[in-house]
């Protein structure tokens, strides 16, 4: 199995770092076809092959994600994708 463990500092607030996230994980579950769900302040999502959750914290998001075999062959490129979706997103909004 394939992890990928990213960490994005923000410093929005609570409201606009739960929509950054949702957008973070609009596009790992449309790729994906992943389901979602709210848990308090973590956003869990997975299907076959794939779990992961996005954690939200002051001044920091953190998103893991287990592959299993079948996607592991994909890791670096899909860590580079949400790697770069979540600095959009996170650090980008940040001012």
């Amino acid at each position: 199995m394939a992890d990928i463990d990213i960490v994005q500092a923000h410093s929005l607030e609570p409201a606009a770092a739960r929509a950054a996230a949702e957008q973070v994980a609009g596009r790992i579950a449309q790729e994906f076809g992943l389901a979602c769900n709210w848990q308090g302040d973590v956003l869990r999502f997975e299907r076959s092959g794939v779990e992961g959750s996005l954690t939200l914290a002051p001044q920091q998001a953190r998103l893991q994600i287990k592959l299993g075999f079948l996607f592991g062959a994909f890791a670096p490129a899909i860590e580079g994708k949400v790697t770069e979706k979540m600095r959009k997103v996170f650090a980008g909004q940040a001012a």
